[in-house]
């Protein structure tokens, strides 16, 4: 059986149910191949009490993206075997309340799109009924809004749009893989933001990568201020889009 996607305004209802008591419980979390957006690391470094580089080197890899040309960030596996997620327990998942975006938005997809001439998002949901997963039988009922504000997507949304409009600029401006330099400073900026807030204060950053006042400001607020700001002003460092 194929998996169904079906389109979904936020209004509407979709029935859906995951707990220990369903039976594929824990299956959705092997087999994994997710990528980490910034604010799911600074979720989850923080969550664990460790720093951002620590997090980095322990829990995930980097490669590029073939279509963006940018480095992402994704789990190591826990297992060769299953490939199963490092934080997934018998008992589920032990990072549950700061787990990554993707995790709180499944079984919906939500795509975006930003008009060039306005540079308005425009969103849409689809609910992703894959064959494996049983919570589709479940007798609860959401409606896209209702999900939205259970799983606390909110901020996550917000801030995984600012990164949408870095990777945006890239595509129509800088085709193939940023240079170097470009390329130390998004990861810096995006994925490991302890580092970023020492080069800060230390002016290690490199040449023609200054941060502005707003951003020097920003490292002395917590990690999602400066993360905010920072995905702000990497637009700036890049390509000169303000």
């Amino acid at each position: 059986m194929e998996n169904n996607m079906l389109p979904l305004s936020l209004d509407e209802e979709f029935s859906f149910t995951c707990s220990n008591e369903v039976r594929c419980f824990n299956e959705c979390c092997k087999d994994l191949n997710q990528f980490l957006t910034p604010y799911d690391i600074v979720r989850l470094k923080n969550h664990l009490d460790m720093t951002s580089s620590l997090f980095l080197e322990k829990y995930t890899f980097q490669q590029i993206g073939p279509e963006t040309g940018l480095p992402i960030i994704s789990f190591k596996p826990d297992s060769a075997s299953e490939l199963k997620c490092p934080f997934v327990t018998q008992s589920g998942c032990s990072v549950y309340e700061n787990r990554p975006s993707s995790c709180r938005t499944y079984p919906l997809i939500r795509i975006i799109s930003r008009s060039r001439d306005t540079g308005r998002i425009t969103e849409q949901h689809m609910l992703l009924k894959e064959p494996h997963c049983h919570g589709f039988h479940g007798s609860q009922k959401w409606t896209v809004q209702k999900w939205i504000e259970n799983q606390g997507l909110a901020i996550y949304n917000e801030i995984n749009d600012l990164l949408m409009e870095i990777i945006s600029l890239k595509n129509r401006l800088i085709p193939g893989q940023l240079d170097i330099k470009s390329k130390q400073i998004f990861c810096l900026v995006c994925y490991d933001i302890d580092t970023f807030r020492k080069h800060i204060g230390e002016n290690e950053l490199p040449e023609g990568f200054m941060p502005d006042n707003d951003i020097k400001d920003a490292v002395e607020k917590n990690d999602v201020h400066l993360l905010r700001t920072g995905l702000k002003w990497l637009k700036d460092a890049l390509f000169d889009e303000k």
